[in-house]
């Protein structure tokens, strides 16, 4: 599984959504399953796919789908 797969991975997983719930467009708190408590799931997940640790104002940042790949990108992940 290439590293975008992951990315995509860890949205489907960590929200306990379908894979056609998930958009490029999706944006936190666009839907019921990406609240705060989804969101540090989804932060974890990431975390653990990629073997980072992200900095606090990167997951307060990380407010979209689209977003998210700049900020795991940060971290030398190559998407």
């Amino acid at each position: 599984m290439v590293n975008s797969e992951k990315y995509h991975q860890a949205f489907i997983d960590a929200l306990q959504i379908d894979e056609g719930s998930l958009q490029k467009e999706l944006e936190y708190n666009s839907i019921t399953e990406w609240d705060s408590i989804g969101h540090m799931a989804l932060m974890a997940a990431l975390e653990d796919t990629f073997d980072i640790m992200m900095d606090m104002d990167d997951i307060i940042d990380f407010s979209s789908y689209e977003k998210g790949l700049e900020i795991v990108r940060k971290y030398g992940i190559e998407l």
